[in-house]
């Protein structure tokens, strides 16, 4: 009877052990990883550049500069501190999806990504964007909210109103509000 009990016991642990979330895959970023979220602007023609940095939990967003009619490429870059988080995206992309809603602005969005951040149901993460400029400027509060998502059920690239993207389920790996000018 007695080794029945230590037998008993021993299974309890080795259970308890075996389902332990440290065997898992543990997502490679967690919301405390990303203390920055880098917009690098590039209209198409002029090749001008411009770099938006919001620093997560500032009291202040940065504006971002755009003007009607025109065309702006625009790489997304994560950090936490010096250290590029946006590498651990890429190697995550299946659990990563980008979410920008152009408040107040008209605003078409096209994803650019290329293989290192396409995931493999074929919707891209969207590191990489081609913004066409209608009319920047939409309302007295223009502004894009950027949302980063990790571990939806589905992602979409479908556009909703001024919003590009959507998806089911998931939890808020980031999020920041850049503000819009002309």
């Amino acid at each position: 009877m007695k080794t029945l009990k230590y037998i008993a016991l021993l299974l309890m642990i080795i259970t308890t052990f075996s389902c332990s979330r440290a065997d898992e895959d543990q997502d490679v970023l967690t919301q405390e990883d990303i203390s920055n979220i880098i917009l690098v602007v590039k209209e198409e023609v002029s090749g001008t550049t411009a770099t938006y940095n919001y620093v997560l939990n500032s009291s202040t967003n940065p504006t971002i500069k755009l003007v009607d009619g025109k065309t702006y490429l625009v790489s997304a870059f994560f950090k936490n501190g010096n250290e590029d988080e946006t590498e651990s995206i890429k190697s995550a992309k299946d659990e990563h999806f980008l979410i920008f809603n152009f408040q107040g602005s008209n605003i078409n969005l096209t994803r650019e990504d290329d293989n290192s951040s396409t995931r493999s149901d074929g919707n891209k993460v969207g590191l990489s964007t081609k913004w066409q400029v209608q009319k920047a400027v939409n309302s007295s509060d223009s502004k894009l909210i950027l949302t980063l998502i990790h571990d939806a059920n589905s992602v979409s690239e479908t556009q909703n109103g001024n919003t590009f993207g959507s998806v089911e389920g998931g939890e808020t790996d980031a999020m920041a509000t850049f503000g819009i000018s002309n």
